[in-house]
């Protein structure tokens, strides 16, 4: 029998013939395209380490290993060769609408049976169970007691998780007739046609060696990133189309050989067109000679290099409080690991998209001096990823207009709309900047984490703030510091202080890396510094720098009036004097709204800014990108001058404050709010009497009023280590009375069952590690009982959905149409198609994130429309009312206020 290149791989987006029948490329064309693709990737774009991991499991030598990698990826859609896939409904069609395969059917050897075209069997499944037995005929170890441990079933699980989930483990029992377990497979001709195109991949690609080794997790990443990304690249319409064959094509052995070369020519383009090559890191500029070891960034200047020299890349954590100088310093370790890790790029990983949205900048004057070749950068977080081409380019649009400078490596706005750019793609993206929640879905079991896993461990990853993230984040990020030991991903960690979440990271670090359970601690002097190595997990105690020469005082004042009264009398001074800057946090967007309003009509010699969540996407950047400009250091306020936000700012860098004012919060929030005060005394006043934040822990809030009492001095950076453990100690429940202490111990229980719940539930939801898995990768796209969308986002901090508000306005012929901006008919919404569902790229500059609590009660004018687009899912629709003068919207439990000053949330009683 012959190969039947009647087997169509991909027809969607190919177009139509001059018959009007459907355009189709041969399963096996594209079979060859993949492998194709697959070299270059192994040539390319895949360092030397990961190649390294791939060989060493292997037991093959480096040119052996891209052989059987390129010829893995050629046979990821085999499972296609089956009767449901042929046979589906949506499938090709000839020009009076029947299905192209129909004519298989008539065929003798192409025979099946009534259930075969409803077997559910995926392709990807279908590869998993045939590859199975197929390398086991073909000479691969294998084991018919615990498959999972041998190479067959390792390749061909590997193989059915390129659609972003792997299936579970199949065993001999099934494989001895796997059609009357999955009738779909067929026989016959099916059968011998999956055998042929086997066959043929195999002898074009020359995988002739049959490896022994055993498959290791990181090896698995590998690979699997390898498959995976070649097969999107590979499956690109409009790159196809030129390489359709003409009809009658046969597929014989010449056949094939020309088209190798033709793929092979296809693959180069495709690789480079994709953005992904040609980033690396320069060699770092040697330390400048007769500085000594004093401060932070000359102490990992001088001992980062070396220590990377003689042991390799790993991990360096750093603990100082946040600052430029902080920032500067863990940039640079990242430079070092990075050049001794041959990495292709960066992450840079924030608590918050605000944060991100403000590191932007720093982060592309880094890569401008550390990294080599093209700088393909994105933004990364839950406001760009609806669409990131969008947002991204809005992000650059709002740095650009009315007056704000640009900002240095805005050149990557061009591409936006490339093919990187997409929800699963973007992680591959050379230079990213983004918030710590990317890092944490690589240890979930959502789809395509592997191909996190996979993009990450081409770089170096930074972490900043790393332990904001609570239980739920601490324990996620565990696992993941054990997967990156084992992938020998260098990471930088920064945190505010050392304790024992910081200690916990280095100790998952270690275990990833030697598998051992050794103590690890961090330096507990502020600032510090340590170093792991990834190949030993060896944690390695460097000098530390001295006391750092940049030594301040930090005032803390608590005031118990009331707050209005408050921040007038911290702004008096200065009022007084003419000139000053200060920021005040309020607890929320309506708070902060509020606020601004009183304070430009009682005050008006104040220059007062606003900046809050709750704002469209587009004034939340334009109102940041202005701020870095007026509140920079040489930013040129020249009167008094105030900002009122929320706590969305507290880890955003580059603002420098002379007065931090805020409302309670646990104290490492207040710390990181005070860090943006500047001069030799910081100022932080702290009012006592405002309302907390529900997103704070009530215990900490309390802890934190009890600790610094009316107010205290704090030497800045050597008590903080101090002060930080001082919150949680059990001596403050003696301060108070009976019914104080009662009352904060009820608190302190509450805070311990939560995080304990929080923790068993993460530790629960995440991945196993990769010494866990014992080979079968199936654990990795585990279903949970009772795993819900809300579960899983809700481990990735509070739930949050986006809203539009659309204002509705009457056009010309007396209809009612919306528009996204109150009265500019140029923004009027867009819907498209049959459904009217709108574009969801113009959206984008209009979303606003708000908690999900908030609208819980919001149906009809919310869901209904937009409910069907997967984009639109969390993006809720709010038809806005006049009211009184005001644009509103008004569910059952709460009202919503739009202005120019962003949206306020008001619950009814």
């Amino acid at each position: 029998m012959t190969l039947d290149a009647r087997i169509w791989g991909k027809h969607a987006g190919l177009g139509q013939n001059a018959c009007g029948a459907d355009r189709t490329h041969p399963l096996i064309c594209h079979l060859l395209d993949t492998a194709a693709v697959a070299e270059l990737v192994w040539d390319e774009l895949l360092t030397a380490h990961q190649r390294s991991m791939v060989v060493q499991a292997l037991q093959v030598s480096p040119g052996q290993a891209r052989a059987l990698a390129a010829f893995w990826a050629g046979l990821h859609d085999i499972g296609k060769i089956s009767v449901p896939f042929q046979l589906h409904s949506n499938g090709p069609r000839h020009a009076d609408k029947r299905l192209q395969a129909q004519e298989l059917r008539g065929e003798p050897g192409y025979g099946f049976g009534a259930g075969a075209v409803q077997d559910r069997q995926s392709h990807e499944a279908a590869a998993h169970w045939w590859l199975v037995g197929a390398f086991k005929e073909s000479g691969y170890p294998a084991s018919s007691r615990r498959p999972q441990s041998r190479l067959s079933h390792a390749v061909a699980q590997l193989l059915g998780g390129h659609g972003g989930r792997f299936q579970p483990v199949v065993y001999d029992k099934d494989l001895r007739c796997p059609v009357a377990r999955h009738p779909g497979m067929g026989a016959g001709s099916w059968e011998e046609q999956r055998r042929l195109h086997f066959a043929e991949v195999r002898r074009v690609v020359g995988a002739v060696s049959v490896p022994q080794g055993r498959m290791t997790p990181g090896a698995a990443v590998v690979l699997t990133g390898l498959v995976t990304l070649s097969d999107w690249l590979a499956s690109i319409e409009e790159e196809i189309v030129p390489r359709l064959r003409d009809e009658g094509w046969a597929g014989t052995p010449e056949d094939l050989d020309a088209y190798w070369q033709i793929a092979r020519t296809a693959a180069r383009r495709l690789v480079q067109q994709a953005d992904l090559l040609g980033t690396g890191f320069a060699r770092p500029p040697e330390p400048a000679q007769g500085v000594g070891e004093t401060g932070l960034g000359e102490s990992m200047a001088r001992q980062v290099p070396d220590l990377v020299a003689r042991h390799g890349p790993g991990l360096v954590v750093v603990t100082a409080p946040p600052s430029e100088m902080r920032t500067e310093a863990i940039l640079r370790a990242a430079a070092d690991l990075g050049y001794a890790a041959n990495a292709r790029g960066l992450f840079y990983a924030l608590p918050t998209g605000s944060a991100a949205d403000s590191h932007m900048a720093q982060v592309h004057a880094f890569a401008g001096q550390a990294l080599t070749g093209p700088r393909r950068s994105l933004l990364l977080h839950s406001s760009s990823r609806l669409k990131p081409a969008e947002a991204s380019e809005q992000w650059a649009h709002a740095n650009v207009t009315k007056g704000v400078s640009a900002e240095p490596g805005e050149e990557w706005a061009l591409t936006a709309n490339s093919w990187l750019n997409s929800h699963h793609r973007a992680l591959l993206a050379a230079l990213g900047t983004g918030t710590v929640d990317e890092l944490l879905q690589a240890v979930l079991p959502v789809k395509f984490n592997v191909m996190r896993l996979f993009a990450l461990s081409g770089k170096v990853v930074v972490v900043d703030e790393a332990h904001a993230r609570g239980a739920w984040g601490q324990k996620l990020m565990l696992r993941f510091l054990e997967w990156a030991a084992v992938l020998r991903i260098p990471v930088v960690l920064a945190a505010t202080a050392a304790d024992k979440s910081v200690d916990a990271m280095l100790a998952a670090y270690c275990r990833g890396a030697s598998g051992g359970q050794e103590p690890v601690a961090q330096p507990r002097r502020s600032p510090g510094w340590s170093f792991v190595d990834a190949r030993s997990g060896d944690g390695h105690l460097p000098q530390q720098p001295a006391r750092t020469t940049h030594a301040r005082t930090l005032g803390i004042r608590v005031v118990a009036g009331p707050p209005d009264g408050e921040i007038r009398a911290a702004l008096a001074p200065i009022v007084s004097a003419g000139s000053g800057r200060a920021v005040v946090y309020r607890t929320t967007p309506t708070e902060a709204i509020r606020t601004f309003h009183q304070l430009t009509q009682d005050q008006p010699e104040l220059e007062v800014s606003l900046v809050h969540e709750q704002m469209h996407n587009k004034d939340r950047w334009k109102r940041l990108a202005a701020c870095r400009n007026v509140f920079a250091p040489t930013g040129g306020v020249v009167g008094p001058s105030v900002l009122v936000t929320t706590s969305m700012l507290e880890h955003v860098r580059g603002l420098h404050f002379d007065l931090v004012i805020s409302g309670p919060a646990p104290l490492a929030d207040l710390l990181a709010r005070a860090a943006q005060s500047v001069r030799d005394r910081p100022k932080l006043v702290v009012l006592r009497a405002d309302i907390a934040s529900a997103r704070d822990d009530a215990a900490l809030v309390r802890r934190t009023n009890l600790l610094l009492g009316p107010g205290r001095t704090i030497a800045l950076p050597e008590e903080l280590p101090s002060l930080l453990d001082a919150v949680y100690a059990d001596d403050l429940v003696g301060r108070l009375g009976e019914s104080g202490a009662r009352e904060l111990q009820q608190l302190d229980n509450q805070r311990a069952v939560r995080e304990r719940r929080a923790g068993g539930t993460a530790g629960w939801l995440a991945v196993p590690g990769p010494r866990e898995l014992d080979g079968d990768l199936g654990l990795l796209s585990r279903d949970h009982p009772g795993l819900e969308p809300k579960l899983l986002s809700a481990v990735l901090g509070e739930d949050m959905v986006h809203v539009v508000c659309l204002y509705p306005w009457l056009n010309r012929q007396g209809q009612t149409v919306y528009l996204l901006e109150d009265g500019v008919l140029e923004q009027k919404l867009e819907q498209r198609g049959p459904k009217r569902n709108p574009n969801p790229g113009q959206l984008v500059p209009y979303l606003i994130p708000v908690p999900r609590r908030v609208v819980e009660g919001v149906e009809g004018d919310a869901n209904a429309a937009w409910r069907g687009m997967a984009a639109l899912q969390n993006v809720l629709r709010l038809n806005l009312k006049r009211d009184d003068g005001e644009w509103v919207y008004t569910s059952p439990t709460h009202r919503f206020c739009m202005s120019e000053l962003g949206l306020k949330v008001d619950q009814l009683t």
